[in-house]
Parts: C-alpha cells; structure tokens; sequence
C-alpha cells in the first residue's frame, strides 16, 4: 500500500533561507515522476522551480502562490507506491522526510521508496544519489485514485508559543496561519477552525480579522472571544506623524507598510552592509563620446558574411572597462578584513546592473578580461534576457569583481553609486547627449557622457582611481586607444 513522504522546502544554496512560492506547478491528486518541478520559488537571488524527490500522487500542499516559507517547512506531501515488505511503517516515512533540505534518498523500513538525492540539481544539494527503481505511476494510481486528494498522516502541532491559560496543542498546520494569525494579535487557542477536525484555516483567521476590524457590526468567528472593551486590533497599516516645518505634528493617514524580503530584502542587505564596511569616494570626469558613438555605428554597419550581431554602447564599455582593470588591478580586488589583506584577483567577473520587474540584479559576465567586444555584448545579451523573465540562476548573480551600473537609461547624468559588496568599484555611466563642448579649440555640439567611478579607498588612493578613470575617459574619446591591448 502507499506511503505518504513529506517533501521539506530544500536548501537553496547561496546562504538562502526562505523563498517565495510563486506558482504551483501540480495540483493534489496529480501523478508526479522524480525530479518533476512541482513549484516555482522566488529567493532573494533567483526564480528557481523545484523538483520533487519522490514519484507518486500529490496528497496535499502547504503553502498558498504569493505565501513565504523558511528552508525545512513542509512543501507538500506525496503518496509513494512502495514494495509489499515494507510495512508502510510510520517510521520509514519520517526517515525518509527527516532531512532538514528535503533530500532524503530511501525510507528506512524493510522496503525501499524510491527517491532522488538531488532534490534541486546545482543549488545546496550534498546528499549522494540514490539507487533508483522506478514508480509505475499506474501502480500508484491504482492505490490512490488520481485527482482524489489523500489525507496525510499530519503531525499534531507544537504549542503556539504565545503562553495562554488554555491548555492542549493548536489545530494549526500552515506557518502562514500562524504568521498572520501573529501579525494581527490573534489568539489561535481561542479560534475554532473550519477545517478537517478542527484545524485551523486561513480563512478563519482572515475571518477573525475582519470581525475585529469591524468591531460589533460582524459576528466573530465561533469560538473567538472578542477583545476587552476599549482594546484595539493592530492594524497592518498604522497613522504616522508628520513633524511640518513649522515644527507642529501633524497627522498622516495610514503609512503603507511594505516588507523587505525577496530580491529588494537582498538588496537592502547588501547596500547597508557595503555602507557600514566601505570607506568609499567617488570621482568623476565629463567625456566626449562622439567618437565612440561613430565607432559602434561603424561596427554594425558591416554587411555581408563578415557582420556580426550588432554591439551595443554597454558592451563597449564593458571591453574598455577590462582593459582598464589591466592597467590598474588594484580595482579588481576584495579586502580580507579577517586577514587584513587585500586580494587582487586574476580574473574579472563583470557584473552590470539591470533593473527588472523583480528589483535591481546585477548579473555577471565571467571571465570577461578574455572576451571582446562582440562576446561581451552577447553575453550581456543573455543575461539580461534571462533577468527579465525570472531565469537567472544564483551562479549567474554571484561572483562578480567589478560592476559596470548604465543609469544613463533612466535619463540622468550622474550619480554616486554604491558599491557592490565586496567589491573594490563600480563604474557609473549616464546618459550620452548632445551638449556645447570645445573640439580642437572651438565651440561644437559633442556627445556628452558623464562617467562616475567610485572605489574602496582602502585598495588604492585618488591617484590611481583618477588614473583609472582617465583611461576610460581616453578610451570613449578616443576607441583607438583600446588597440594598443588588442
């Protein structure tokens, strides 16, 4: 008969420890093969669909599109054909979902369930791989009809932390429930569910909720006792005072509370963390680009079998940008703060930032000192892609050494970028456009672009941050400058 195998939210890697559930892939009651993706998780890096280990019938899932879940949290359960010696044993299927990534290989009865070691193949998986026997998927779905749902043998929640002179566990599965439930002061001991023997469902908190919020005018929930009199809920939303200019306070209406978690949580992280360890500075230099402009249309204007993709202004600077880190290299390093070291390093992994739907990413072009212009431009090409429809992978967002930031396209000229930690620089480039400028001692309308460099002052003094960004002001003046390194 099946066995019922919990499938934990696994260990994405890349120091992550919770994730998004975007979208469900599989509904209770499909027939899954190992490795299938059942859900599209969203992290602080990438969107990733998750494969699940095990092959039979979906019984239940945990977690609603839209809802947050820690590493180790019930993703859902799958009903498992195993053989007629197993025993179906209870203790076999906590074996086999004990692990804290969901990567359990084998239940640990007298039959064996087939199961996957690489529960998400390239991200935190370290368990070796199983001996597979394949699930007939008939065999399974003989013993559990497809598309029926299947009740899982559920643990019986722990207490609710929050002490209260009720006694007994609380019929709640779902960490959401009990998040929200938190968020909003509720009492879950002091709430009937609607579900299955009582537990507890979102809906019913949700319920609970808006009868709070309404005061008398809705009936509570059965079984919830209402607040004492003169007690207020706490809303999500509170008023804020706005101190006015004149030095009175004044009222604002309810402030918009946004969490920072995901991709702009990371975000955060990361620039607050490059505030507080890097003593930066930042230089900058007005550079006519009208010859690089003329350049790059001289370049796509190639036809016939020699023409190429068409390069782009990114790409170009990009190109300029490693042959300047040759020249300088202190630029392409990182500080040991442990050691007291700096450490320069031999290859430059180009990072460039793009803003997407998701937030700001900063994909990374690897090993871009050994790549020209054109494998640049295509490489950037891709990722960008990639970036814009969810795609990119933690690797491809990690490991950078030095970051190229094009806010040009947002149609401003200058800017003091933050460097991306641990870094040692970043190069900001606005937008190029027609301005008044002295070429060959008269007044001409040039392509005008404003470049910004700023670095870690602990890896290098103004003198070869200004020699750095003087080449590349060379560079954009003059393309022919870049052939004495090709």
């Amino acid at each position: 008969m099946p066995q019922v195998l919990e499938f934990k939210l696994p260990d994405l890697g890349e120091g992550l420890t919770e994730a998004e559930i975007v979208r469900w892939l599989v509904e209770v009651g499909d027939v899954v093969a190992i490795d299938q993706p059942v859900v599209e998780v969203e992290t602080a890096k990438a969107m990733v669909e998750v494969p699940c280990p095990y092959g039979g019938v979906v019984t239940a899932r945990f977690g609603d599109e839209g809802s947050e879940l820690p590493v180790g949290a019930p993703l859902l359960t799958v009903a498992v054909s195993v053989g007629a010696d197993a025993g179906a044993s209870e203790e076999g299927a906590g074996a086999a979902s004990g692990s804290g990534s969901g990567s359990a290989g084998a239940g640990s009865g007298s039959g064996e369930v087939e199961s996957s070691g690489n529960v998400l193949v390239g991200y935190g998986t370290g368990a070796p791989v199983a001996r597979r026997r394949r699930v007939r998927p008939t065999a399974v779905a003989a013993a559990v009809p497809a598309r029926v749902p299947v009740a899982p043998v559920v643990p019986v929640a722990a207490p609710d932390p929050v002490p209260d002179a009720v006694p007994g566990p609380v019929a709640v599965v779902s960490p959401l429930v009990r998040k929200l439930a938190r968020q909003h002061d509720l009492d879950l001991r002091k709430l009937s569910g609607s579900g299955r023997d009582g537990l507890i469902l979102r809906a019913d908190v949700e319920s609970a909720i808006r009868a709070l919020a309404e005061g008398t005018s809705a009936p509570l929930p059965a079984g919830f006792a209402a607040p004492a009199a003169g007690a207020a809920p706490e809303p999500e939303a509170v008023p804020v005072s706005v101190a006015s200019s004149a030095g009175r306070t004044v009222e604002g209406s309810a402030a918009q509370r946004i969490p920072l978690r995901g991709v702009r949580g990371a975000v955060a992280d990361k620039l607050s963390r490059s505030r507080r360890e890097i003593p930066d500075a930042t230089c900058w230099v007005d550079a006519d680009a009208t010859e690089l402009m003329a350049a790059r249309a001289a370049m796509n204007s190639v036809a016939g079998p020699a023409a190429g993709p068409k390069v782009s202004v990114l790409a170009l600077l990009a190109r300029i940008c490693t042959a300047a880190l040759a020249r300088f290299p202190e630029l392409n390093s990182t500080v040991d703060l442990e050691a007291r070291e700096i450490v320069r390093l031999p290859e430059v992994h180009l990072g460039f930032a793009a803003q997407t739907e998701r937030g700001l990413v900063v994909p990374v072009v690897r090993d871009a000192q050994a790549r020209n212009a054109e494998s640049i431009g295509a490489e950037i090409a891709r990722l960008t892609e990639a970036a814009r429809a969810g795609r990119l992978t933690p690797a491809e967002l990690t490991g950078g050494t030095f970051t190229l930031n094009n806010y040009g396209v947002f149609g401003v000229d200058g800017s003091t970028p933050i460097i991306n930690h641990p870094e040692a620089a970043m190069l900001g480039v606005g937008r190029i456009v027609p301005k008044p400028w002295v070429y060959q001692g008269e007044l001409a309308v040039r392509q005008v672009v404003q470049l910004s460099l700023t670095f870690d002052h602990r890896v290098c003094d103004g003198g070869t941050a200004g020699g750095f960004l003087r080449y590349i002001a060379d560079c954009v003046e003059q393309p022919a400058v870049l052939l004495r390194t090709l």
